[in-house]
């Protein structure tokens, strides 16, 4: 009797990703979920159904008991979703693990090396597809060349490298880089620039209307722009914490 062979239903494999990570600096869910809701709201979809992993290296010495259920049920209300945790001592890592969240770990490194130099929230970001028609370009420091619009809902990350835009980028979209950020059209999305924490790294836009701007975890929403000149071609880069909003031209 010929034994029939069933077709390949899955395939496993390695993969490494860049996550962003949230570290924690008050212990409460009752502290924290309030705040995070208010950054939210004033940077709508910012952060929404993207994978975190919480950073507890600064809860060290904070109380041991701590209410990850009531954390993970309040972050996924803001439609934020945990899948981890980093750092902490062992009593909030069994905690973490209790309430669904295993301890992760860097690709050859301890848990607690995986916590990058950023400042809160934003630490590291989470790697997304090129969007139709991107391609790497350039020599040195590599470029991706982006020549379709992002559409709302689109997270366009280029990882290592800077990104090149030649179309617009619409509310409701998210582009990242490594590197600098050019956008030859309007910039009404959100652009997160030294993703990695490059802080040379700056954000250039022919029309500057962003929705939010950060470069290397410092960010600002659209209310935080002050006197910068929206609708007109701008740089915004970083002198030491404070982000500059200059007129190009």
């Amino acid at each position: 009797m010929t034994q029939q062979t069933l077709p390949e239903t899955f395939r496993l494999r390695s993969g490494n990703f860049n996550l962003l990570v949230l570290r924690l600096l008050d212990p409460r869910p009752e502290a924290v979920l309030p705040a995070l809701g208010d950054q939210f709201r004033k940077a709508p979809g910012f952060l929404r159904f993207a994978p975190i992993v919480l950073g507890l290296e600064d809860l060290v010495a904070a109380p041991e008991e701590m209410d990850f259920r009531a954390l993970i049920e309040g972050l996924h209300r803001l439609e934020i979703v945990p899948i981890g945790v980093i750092g902490g001592n062992p009593a909030m890592k069994q905690a973490a693990t209790a309430a669904g969240l295993p301890t992760l770990r860097a690709v050859g490194g301890r848990d607690d090396e995986a916590v990058a130099q950023q400042q809160p929230p934003v630490v590291a970001l989470e790697q997304a597809p090129a969007a139709p028609g991107s391609d790497f370009k350039g020599s040195g420091r590599t470029a991706m060349l982006v020549t379709d619009p992002v559409r709302a809902g689109q997270r366009i990350y280029a990882e290592g490298a800077d990104m090149i835009i030649t179309a617009t980028v619409n509310a409701g979209a998210e582009v990242l880089a490594d590197g600098n950020i050019h956008v030859y059209g309007a910039l009404r999305g959100r652009a997160i620039a030294g993703a990695q924490g490059d802080t040379e790294a700056r954000v250039y836009a022919l029309n500057f209307d962003p929705e939010l701007i950060a470069i290397a975890g410092y960010y600002a929403v659209r209310d935080g722009l002050g006197h910068a000149p929206i609708g007109k071609p701008v740089q915004t880069r970083l002198e030491g914490e404070e982000m500059r909003f200059e007129k190009l031209g």
